[in-house]
């Protein structure tokens, strides 16, 4: 009789960031391995978060929410600097700002820009959870943060558009990590090892991930990918991680 191994299940963010990884997990043998969906960052933490995935790309503030966390892999979606698709977006300075919608797809940007507020910008704006249609909301002194692929449409279209990762950096002087691989139980090594390499081979195939799923921009898309997205979890970037996290613990 054969045995019947059961799949995985496991969620990825549907974000142009994470095409490369997407690409991996369904152009590898560990496809055969997995069930594999798309979804939004708050949507994945959700799933993880219940069990109904046992792996996800995960947005890091949601760690500490896990009642079992464990970091997977040595890969993330981080960044260095400007990541351009993390911003607030005003219409005014932020000391004039009066109230902030809170893109509903996000969990760690919307902790993140709470941070910047209460840390280093010092200042005490309404904070707002946004519905699905809050970006036309935006304007005189109702800001935004905005996240993912949707960022890429608002650029010029304000007087401010602050990036949050660049504002990181320029506060603390280290990379930030957007997301990162986490099980909500533990896994087989061997599986882990497979995984991981998928990932690495979509890595290694940035260009022809973009050129695969992007329908337009692919160009840009891709020195967007290679520019401004850090993929490697290094010591730096946990570094950072337990920066956040730490703030996080203050705050509850």
């Amino acid at each position: 009789m054969e045995l019947v191994t059961e799949r995985i299940k496991v969620s990825v963010v549907s974000y142009v960031n994470s095409y490369p990884f997407i690409y991996g997990l369904q152009n590898h043998s560990v496809s055969e391995r997995i069930d594999l969906t798309l979804d939004n960052p708050a949507d994945c933490a959700k799933k993880l978060i219940s069990g109904e995935v046992d792996l996800g790309l995960v947005p890091v503030a949601i760690i500490p929410l896990l009642n079992q966390a464990n970091v997977v892999t040595k890969l993330c979606i981080g960044a260095d600097g400007p990541v351009e698709t993390v911003s607030l977006f005003s219409d005014v300075p932020l000391i004039e700002i009066e109230e902030v919608l809170l893109d509903y797809q996000s969990r760690t940007s919307v902790k993140l820009v709470q941070m910047l507020a209460d840390k280093y910008w010092k200042i005490s704006p309404k904070w707002v959870k946004a519905s699905d249609k809050f970006l036309s909301k935006i304007g005189g002194k109702t800001a935004a943060v905005v996240i993912g692929d949707r960022a890429f449409g608002l650029k010029d279209k304000f007087r401010y558009e602050i990036d949050l990762s660049e504002e990181w950096k320029k506060h603390t002087g280290l990379p930030f990590v957007f997301a990162c691989w986490v099980s909500n139980k533990p896994l087989p090594a061997e599986f882990l090892e497979v995984f991981e390499n998928a990932l690495t081979f979509g890595l290694n195939n940035k260009a022809t991930a973009i050129n695969f799923f992007a329908t337009a921009n692919q160009e840009s898309l891709v020195r967007y990918v290679e520019r401004k997205i850090s993929y490697n979890l290094d010591d730096k970037k946990l570094e950072a991680m337990k920066l956040f996290h730490d703030w996080l613990s203050i705050q509850t």
